[in-house]
C-alpha cells in the first residue's frame, strides 16, 4: 500500500446554480436582469425543449412549449436544436439554432438566428441563411454582438464544422446580409497535430462499430472586446486563441485569402469551448483537458481561475450582472460516440459560478 503521497492541488471558489437530470445542456447566458437561459441542443438525449429559463428551481420552457415543437410547416418559427443563447445586455435574448439534430446537415430554412423580446417574450425577428452561408456541412455554434456598428449592429457566428470548412459566419443586422469569412483559414480550422486529452485518455471519435478516427472540429469559442473592435476565437481541436479586427472582418473588400494576415496569434491558452469577455478586456475560457477556466488578461497574460476534478468540460461561458462568471459542466467528452458507444456521463450536469468582480463586456 502506498504511503499518503502529495496529491494535485485543486483551487477556485465554485458555487452550484443548477443541476440537470434530463437532457445535456450546452449553452447558458444570464440576461442584465439575473434571468438565466439555457439550450440544449439534440444530440441523441430525449429533449423536451430546446431553449429554457431556469425559473426558481424549475427549467421552463422558453419563450413555450410550441415554439419548442418542430413545425414542418414553420421550421424557420420554431426552435429546431439551438446550440447557443445569448442575452445582450439590452432586452433581448438571441437563439442560435443549428437545426441539425445529431449533427445532420441544416434542415434548409432551419438554421436560424432568432431574437426574442424579453419583455413580451416573443420573437421580434428571425435572420436566415443562404446556401452559401449556412453549408450542408455547418454546425453554427455560438454569437457574439456589436451594436455599435452599421444600423442596426452586427452578429459573429462561429461555424465549427467536423466535415467541412470552419469559418466566421459576418450577419448585418440591419439588412439579414450574412457572408463567411475566414472560410477554412488555418486559424479556424482544427489543429491536425493536436490530440486532446482529457480525464488523461486521447479523446477521439470511437463508434460502435469499432471504427477510430481523430476529432475535427472548427471554430468553437468567440468572445468580442468591450469596443467591439476585435473578435477573439479559437477551434475546438486546437489549444490556440486568435484575435481579428471586426472592421477588417466586415470589410468584403478584402478578399479572404487576404483575411488571414489580419490574423492576430495570442498562443496557447489550453483546449477551450466556451469563452466571454468581461468590461475590462479580460478574456474567460475553458481548458477542458485540465478541468480549469483561464483567464487572459488584455496585456496578454493568463492566469487559471478554477481548477477542479469537477469541472468535466467547461461549456459555455457567460457573465452575469452579478459580476459572476457562470458556466455549463457537461461531461462532453463522455458521450458515446466517443466511447464504442457507450454513454460514461454521470448526471447530475451541472450550472456552476465563480465570482470574477467584473461585468459582462457591453455590447452597445
Amino acid at each position: 500500500m502506498l504511503p499518503m503521497l502529495p496529491i494535485e492541488k485543486y483551487f477556485g471558489q465554485l458555487e452550484l446554480v443548477y443541476e440537470f437530470y434530463g437532457a445535456m445542456p450546452t449553452g447558458v447566458t444570464v440576461s442584465e436582469t439575473g434571468r438565466i437561459f439555457i439550450c440544449f441542443p439534440k444530440w441523441g438525449d430525449d429533449v423536451p425543449f430546446t431553449v429554457a429559463e431556469i425559473v426558481g428551481n424549475q427549467l421552463q420552457p422558453y419563450p413555450n412549449l410550441d415554439i419548442n415543437k418542430v413545425k414542418q410547416g414553420d421550421i424557420t418559427g420554431s426552435f429546431i436544436s439551438v446550440q447557443s443563447v445569448v442575452a445582450d445586455g439590452k432586452g433581448t435574448l438571441w437563439v442560435l439554432d443549428t437545426a441539425a439534430p445529431n449533427f445532420s446537415p441544416p434542415i434548409i430554412g432551419g438554421a436560424k438566428l432568432a431574437a426574442v423580446d424579453l419583455e413580451t417574450n416573443t420573437i421580434r425577428k428571425v435572420y436566415t441563411f443562404a446556401e452559401d452561408v449556412v453549408l450542408p456541412t455547418t454546425y453554427l455554434n455560438d454569437v457574439r454582438f456589436d451594436f455599435r456598428v452599421g444600423k442596426a449592429g452586427f452578429a459573429y457566428i462561429t461555424d465549427s464544422s467536423s466535415e467541412g470548412p470552419g469559418a466566421i459566419i459576418v450577419v448585418d443586422l440591419d439588412s439579414g446580409t450574412a457572408f463567411r469569412r475566414l472560410n477554412g483559414a488555418q486559424s479556424t480550422s482544427p489543429d491536425r497535430y493536436f490530440l486532446p486529452k482529457v480525464e488523461g485518455k486521447i479523446l477521439m471519435n470511437r463508434k460502435i462499430d469499432g471504427s477510430i478516427s481523430p476529432l475535427s472540429m472548427s471554430a468553437d469559442g468567440i468572445a468580442i472586446s468591450p469596443d467591439g473592435k476585435r473578435l477573439f476565437y479559437c477551434p475546438l481541436v486546437s489549444r490556440h486563441l486568435y484575435s481579428i479586427s471586426t472592421k477588417a472582418l466586415r470589410d468584403r473588400t478584402i478578399p479572404d485569402e487576404d483575411l488571414s494576415y489580419h490574423v492576430e496569434y495570442w498562443g496557447e491558452k489550453g483546449a477551450s469551448d466556451g469563452m466571454i469577455t468581461d468590461a475590462k478586456g479580460a478574456v474567460y475560457a475553458g481548458d477542458y483537458e485540465n478541468n480549469s477556466i483561464r483567464k487572459i488578461w488584455p496585456d496578454g497574460r493568463m492566469e487559471t481561475i478554477a481548477h477542479d476534478p469537477r469541472l468535466l468540460w467547461a461549456d459555455t461561458l457567460s457573465i452575469g450582472p452579478d459580476q459572476y462568471l457562470y458556466f455549463i459542466v457537461n461531461q462532453l467528452h463522455r458521450q458515446a460516440r466517443f466511447h464504442y458507444g457507450r454513454d460514461l456521463r454521470k448526471k447530475p450536469y451541472s450550472l456552476l459560478r465563480i465570482r470574477i468582480d467584473d461585468m459582462p463586456a457591453p455590447a452597445f
